[in-house]
């Protein structure tokens, strides 16, 4: 059982990267009861580890789960503590996101930063609606700050397009913002960094929460500027918010790791 605990991520299909197709796959897995009494911090030579009764916990790949601060390997044994008769990965989303750090991208950060670079190339926020006139305006109000943030702060000068029609951005600009995300060298910190920009479809947003230019919840709600407003048009739809509602549980698991990790 514990075995098959470990190895939860290495099942077919919840490696995708999409968060709420994962939680439909295990929401049809039989889920392995919890085993253990206490999960705990337990520090090992300047480093982090996450233990189940005194047993260090795995990674798929069965690496020690070893976090660079306290208080990102915190996050991890809260995540167990909080499971309780059954251990339900989708409900883990900090712990997934450590096992891809050690199991993954420790091995090629630059394959993953250049990931993130590829979304700057076809940013979110650079693409922008000709209509309705009032959404022209909130999008322009709420995102040409970052825009213009990016521009005087990481001399990447980002153009906008209108439509959903591709736009190439100039070569200066992506080259400028890749400096900046080359600073990243902390396997945890380029992991939540990779999953905030798929979360939000923007890389701009993404490093702009990981400098603290914004807080996370900023970034979300910058991020969801089109679809509200087409929910205050139309209404709500309850399947639509429910997968919205495990997206941002794992945009908030993704923020709290990279501010875990600021410090290290």
């Amino acid at each position: 059982m514990r075995n098959d605990l470990f190895n939860l991520d290495t099942q077919d299909g919840l490696s995708d990267p999409d968060p709420v197709r994962r939680a439909q796959i295990t929401s049809k897995l039989p889920l392995p009861k919890r085993f253990y009494k206490l999960a705990a911090v337990a520090e090992q030579d300047g480093l982090f580890a996450v233990e189940l009764d005194g047993r260090a916990v795995k990674t798929p790949a069965r690496q020690n789960l070893v976090l660079p601060t306290r208080d990102a390997a915190q996050l991890i044994a809260d995540e167990f503590a909080a499971q309780e008769k059954e251990i339900d990965p989708a409900k883990m989303p900090a712990t997934r996101l450590a096992n891809t750090a050690i199991d993954g991208i420790v091995n090629d950060p630059q394959a993953v930063l250049e990931d993130v670079l590829r979304f700057a190339s076809s940013d979110m926020l650079c693409y922008r609606a000709g209509s309705p006139e009032r959404l022209v305006a909130r999008q322009t109000e709420l995102w040409d700050p970052i825009i213009d943030w990016a521009a005087s702060e990481l001399g990447a000068r980002f153009i906008l397009a209108e439509g959903v029609m591709h736009a190439e951005q100039p070569r200066e600009a992506l080259a400028a913002f890749g400096v900046h995300l080359g600073q990243f060298k902390d396997a945890f910190a380029i992991a939540a960094l990779h999953t905030i920009t798929t979360l939000t479809g923007s890389a701009i947003l993404a490093i702009a929460v990981a400098k603290g230019e914004i807080s996370g919840d900023n970034a979300w709600n910058l991020a969801h500027v089109d679809e509200d407003w087409t929910i205050e048009q139309w209404g709500e739809d309850a399947e639509a918010a429910a997968r919205r509602a495990i997206r941002e549980r794992e945009m908030n698991a993704a923020v709290k790791m990279l501010e875990a990790v600021a410090a290290s």
